[in-house]
């Protein structure tokens, strides 16, 4: 199982998220364009799990999705932070909330929404399922996440040195495909570095370089030798991001 503990003091500890998730911003921005092309009410009932910094609620904010908000994240700083992003109102409520395990105040809603958070669940494909029941009648469910196709370089240089790297292993776009009236959508965002150290110093300033629990870290020569490989295939990260839309039966 994932320790929430460490992921949750993980993203409270990211020194400079905003300045490093340029691939988090971009989908949270196209992610807010298809929320904002759905047929919510006037005023939706709006929960948004794993809020980070605020990159979604911002982006449905500046969209005028309207209504009653409850955003949430695991990480009690990360709630902080977003709500210093858009501000507090009458109509919307901040409070930490484990995604996952937790119950949120307030259902049903019309919109569940989350960008790239789901990853970090010990199932998320089944947690998905469980927020369908949270739904309105009518109500969408649209969240996006990581695929298990992400950072293959990363993955493909330790394998040229016999090794396994210990980036999380990402649920298969198959298993979001097996849930009931799900659309699952996927798109690749490829981002270039300057070299390994910088790309392992990226993922530590977002709070995403939690490695897999029963990961051990390599010895700093299998490193070097592992940063070498990756630094010659173009020192470039890629992202598998998995768009899943359910929408409960009015």
């Amino acid at each position: 199982m994932i320790d929430h503990a460490r992921i949750a003091s993980a993203f409270a500890h990211a020194r400079d998220y905003d300045g490093q998730a340029r691939v988090q911003r971009d989908v949270a921005e196209a992610l807010a364009d298809r929320i904002a092309a759905l047929p919510l009410p006037p005023q939706p009932r709006v929960l948004e799990f794993g809020c980070g910094t605020g990159f979604l609620t911002q982006a449905l904010i500046a969209r005028g999705i309207g209504g009653r908000w409850q955003v949430t994240d695991l990480a009690p700083a990360m709630v902080e932070r977003c709500k210093a992003r858009v501000g507090e109102g009458p109509e919307r409520r901040f409070a930490t909330l484990d995604g996952e395990y937790g119950a949120p105040a307030d259902a049903p809603f019309d919109l569940v929404c989350s960008s790239l958070a789901l990853q970090w669940f010990d199932d998320g494909p089944a947690a998905l399922a469980r927020m369908a029941g949270w739904l309105a009648p009518g109500g969408h469910c649209l969240v996006t996440t990581l695929g298990a196709g992400t950072f293959p370089e990363w993955r493909a240089a330790h394998a040229a040195e016999g090794l396994k790297a210990g980036t999380p292993t990402f649920p298969t776009i198959g298993a979001f495909a097996a849930l009931s009236g799900v659309t699952v959508t996927t798109a690749l965002h490829a981002e270039r570095h300057a070299d390994a150290r910088g790309f392992l110093h990226a993922l530590k300033d977002i709070g995403a370089g939690t490695a897999r629990g029963n990961h051990r870290p390599l010895p700093p020569a299998a490193l070097r030798r592992v940063m070498r490989r990756f630094e010659a295939a173009g020192a470039i990260a890629t992202y598998e991001v998995v768009t899943c839309h359910l929408q409960r039966a009015t």
